[in-house]
């Protein structure tokens, strides 16, 4: 399952948040979307989810344009948002349950997928525990089992690991690829800390609005001249006083 992102632009008013991004997401690959606050990423994100409609370009998954088919094209994708959209006063299995219903999923059905997304996670003991309970990393947990109970094939996150410790940062990190490994899952990951990401991911680097570079991380180190990717998303991505890229 692919998702081809062609000459994407949007405004909010006189700010120019994308200008002209191009990108294609191939099937089965962890992908990362690097970017500085501020960089376009949770715009192109709401775009993709059709949060907010395209004003220019497009989006298709599959050949399948987000503008013409959008019922189609968004039943195959799974999104876990920066900010937690759980309902804190409802169980695990409650928060869980509703959004199944959302998605048509008959009770049984979503009773089934949910104790395999919670025990594949370490969270069947959880169930019935509200989510204020929960710690954070626990919940962003619920929220990966949710985006994956309708099965899509596309699952993008928009900074998952916000104020998680590193040690919940790393085992998230790697569950997800390892749905890439078993599921032949697309993913799309945002960040913008670094040790999230390896040096074999398809990167797309985000600045002001528009592509730097798209290539694999070891690539974008390479181009930078840096012996690393912190320095070279730094080193890419930084201003001086006068806010003028170097």
């Amino acid at each position: 399952m692919t998702i081809t992102a062609t000459s994407l632009s949007f405004s909010y008013g006189p700010k120019q948040a994308l200008n002209d991004v191009n990108f294609t997401l191939e099937k089965g690959q962890f992908h990362a979307l690097l970017g500085p606050n501020g960089a376009g990423k949770s715009t192109l994100f709401a775009l993709i989810t059709r949060l907010i409609a395209l004003q220019n370009g497009d989006i298709k998954i599959d050949q399948q344009s987000i503008k013409t088919q959008p019922a189609s094209a968004m039943k195959r994708i799974g999104v876990v948002f920066q900010q937690s959209t759980l309902d804190l006063d409802l169980t695990v299995q409650q928060n869980l349950l509703y959004h199944a219903s959302l998605h048509g999923i008959t009770t049984s059905t979503a009773k089934s997928r949910i104790k395999h997304e919670l025990t594949r996670m370490d969270m069947m003991d959880r169930a019935n525990e509200k989510i204020r309970s929960l710690n954070g990393g626990h919940r962003r947990r619920v929220e990966i089992a949710r985006a994956l109970l309708h099965e899509p094939e596309i699952l993008l996150l928009d900074e998952p690991t916000v104020g998680l410790d590193p040690q919940t940062r790393r085992s998230l990190n790697a569950y997800v690829r390892k749905l890439c490994l078993e599921q032949n899952l697309t993913v799309l990951w945002a960040t913008h800390l670094m040790e999230e990401i390896e040096l074999t991911d398809p990167v797309i680097l985000l600045h002001q609005g528009s592509v730097l570079i798209n290539a694999l991380a070891s690539a974008l180190v390479e181009q930078s001249g840096y012996q690393n990717l912190t320095d070279a998303f730094h080193h890419l991505t930084e201003k001086d006083d006068l806010g003028v890229n170097r």
